[in-house]
């Protein structure tokens, strides 16, 4: 029969917070798959575990998931973990969870630690509707349109972002949203833990000086605007007007969507419609 492959959660940074159950599939399984060994190391050995370990980072993951699929399909039982937190989740995981699957492995979870659910929790943003982004990019420009592209969303906003770049992270954000609520979530769980909640600009203001390292875990409150009722003669029109400036449908419909706040599927949609019509006239 193919191994098992878990899905363990490790801890943020607290080592309290790791569970039973964590303990003993790390204990049993015949190899861990860890995001840095050097790290998940000094977790093992706090907890006397002596299970052998294999490196399983971005740059490596597309060749060493068939490895460990391989493994799995001779038998053996893989533990895949992360430097903290829930593995898979902005961390390398896809690949190898997909690639048992496929084999006919069992993919189990192991729940635990998640800093996006940490930092939701006790944010005091809406708990009800919340969506994760991933990581903001690196990029200026593209940071900007990340931002854009999310002004109108009407759920909570979790993504993570570099310490290193939050300062200019959130001048970007403070442009885009103006001084929307935002909380940043820093040290989830260590000694140092920190919540900095207000406008973003306040927020801005406080931290501005600050040397800030490490992962930050940044939310934004949703949007609390209708959204722009267009109608569809107003979207034909504009659509027009961005294709003479040399835009595909895509990247029209992508902007608009941005713009107004409206449906990017919608609109696409209106932008077929007009491209049949036009070439049946």
């Amino acid at each position: 029969m193919a191994g098992t492959l878990y899905v363990v959660a490790t801890p943020l940074g607290n080592l309290e917070d790791v569970t039973f159950r964590a303990l003993r599939v790390l204990r049993e399984v015949a190899l861990i798959a860890a995001e840095d060994t050097r790290h998940s190391r000094k977790l093992l050995a706090h907890f006397d575990i002596h299970t052998p370990l294999v490196s399983y980072f971005d740059q490596v993951e597309r060749e060493r998931a068939p490895e460990l699929v391989k493994q799995l399909q001779m038998g053996k039982s893989i533990a895949l973990i992360c430097d903290a937190g829930t593995p898979g989740i902005a961390d390398p995981g896809f690949r190898l969870v997909r690639g048992a699957l496929e084999a006919g492995s069992s993919v189990v979870p192991v729940p635990g630690p998640s800093a996006i659910v940490a930092a939701l929790c006790a944010s005091g943003l809406p708990t009800d509707r919340f969506v994760f982004e991933g990581f903001v990019p690196a990029r200026a420009a593209s940071r900007a349109e990340f931002y854009r592209s999310l002004r109108s969303e009407v759920r909570t906003i979790i993504c993570f972002e570099s310490g290193r770049r939050l300062i200019l992270s959130l001048r970007d954000l403070l442009a885009v949203f103006g001084p929307r609520p935002i909380v940043v979530a820093r040290e989830l769980t260590k000694i140092f833990e920190q919540f900095v909640r207000g406008p973003v600009d306040q927020v801005l203001a406080q931290i501005e000086t600050e040397t800030v390292r490490g992962e930050v875990t940044l939310l934004i409150a949703p949007s609390t605007a209708a959204p722009v009722q267009r109608s569809e003669a107003e979207i034909r029109a504009a659509l027009i007007r961005l294709r003479g400036e040399g835009m595909t449908l895509g990247e029209s419909a992508r902007r608009l969507a941005q713009e107004w706040g409206c449906s990017r599927r919608d609109i696409y949609q209106i932008g077929l419609a007009l491209r049949h019509d036009e070439s049946e006239e």
